[in-house]
């Protein structure tokens, strides 16, 4: 990719979506699967991803089932953040319908009021705020060595960020979220609506069972379309730095520095027994040009246009997770 390319460009020989070229010769099944091995051989320290951080202003909270374990976090009476638990000790009532008043969490049901410290059989849990993303350690799910931080991938500083957040649930699990990302051989073709003219440069190979503790990326070229022709052209590196987390990294192009974390936390089964994932998506951009000052300021108006188009993606993209799901589940996927 050239460097002093313009930010933006006009494709001038479109190909129509049906004549572009097939890349499912070079998606090859074990390349995925040997990186999906990988990932899920790295450590997580026992921790997953809750929600957006900017819930918790004021007498926000965060409240959400995790591997089946229902968890609420909040804003301590001296601004820490808090969590635990999200059933009331006394007789069960969910504390994710509970107000949080001057930094205690006050059961709706009858009055126990919560500050983070334990209390009446009330215990917290450890909770990280990376500026972005809030965390919780679940060492009885996760089953691992714990860790006192998560592994929170390399990104530009959020203060001097445009950041937003996109939460979306699929009937799938972890493993179908991050296999679809560690694809991006399926850009073009299923997402023709925001990529052309994508190239993967450069994707690790070697047998799907060779786990390993190497770092390995997928190094893409590619085409975000802006309107009609005009597109912007950046190379992008897709990693898995722990099991349930995918991110992209804009190195070269407009943006450079950006990037786009996915995360799969495993909510639990439903009354079907089906397992639902939710995937929380931070995009974090930056970008050196001066005008971009002025975006960080309209960030409030911005953010719901940015998640709306995650969502736009993550529409088909969970229903890609979600059909892995169903193959794997029936014996079905090809081997």
């Amino acid at each position: 990719m050239n460097r002093r390319r313009l930010p933006l460009s006009l494709r001038r020989n479109a190909v129509p979506w049906e004549r572009q070229r097939p890349t499912w010769r070079e998606a090859q099944p074990g390349v995925i699967t040997g990186a999906l091995k990988r990932a899920q051989a790295r450590p997580s320290g026992n921790w997953y991803v809750v929600g957006a951080s900017r819930a918790l202003c004021g007498d926000g909270k965060l409240a959400r089932t995790v591997a089946g374990q229902e968890v609420v976090v909040w804003r301590g009476p001296d601004g820490r953040l808090v969590g635990g638990p999200g059933i009331c000790p006394h007789l069960g009532a969910p504390l994710r319908d509970s107000p949080v008043c001057r930094g205690a969490l006050v059961c709706h049901w009858h009055g126990l009021a919560l500050d983070g410290r334990p209390y009446a059989g009330w215990s917290p849990l450890p909770v990280h705020d990376d500026g972005v993303l809030v965390w919780t350690r679940l060492d009885a799910v996760g089953g691992e060595e714990p860790m006192d931080a998560p592994v929170v991938p390399r990104r530009p500083e959020p203060t001097r960020a445009l950041t937003a957040v996109y939460t979306g649930v699929g009937v799938c699990e972890p493993e179908d979220v991050v296999a679809n990302r560690l694809d991006p051989w399926h850009g073009g073709w299923f997402h023709p609506y925001s990529f052309a003219d994508l190239t993967v440069v450069d994707a690790p190979g070697g047998p799907a069972d060779a786990v390993h503790d190497g770092t390995d990326a997928l190094t893409v070229d590619v085409s975000f379309k802006v309107a009609g022709r005009l597109v912007v052209p950046v190379r992008a590196v897709f990693s898995a730095p722990e099991p349930r987390t995918v991110v992209m990294h804009i190195t070269e192009g407009e943006g450079a520095g950006s990037v786009v974390e996915t995360h799969a936390t495993p909510l639990g089964d439903d009354e079907a027994g089906r397992p639902h994932t939710a995937v929380i998506e931070a995009m974090v951009a930056a970008s050196h040009r001066p005008g971009f000052a002025a975006a960080r300021r309209a960030a409030p108006l911005l953010r719901p246009l940015v998640r709306a188009a995650a969502g736009r993606l993550w529409r088909d993209d969970l229903a890609y997770a979600q059909r892995r799901w169903q193959l794997r589940s029936t014996g079905r996927f090809p081997a």
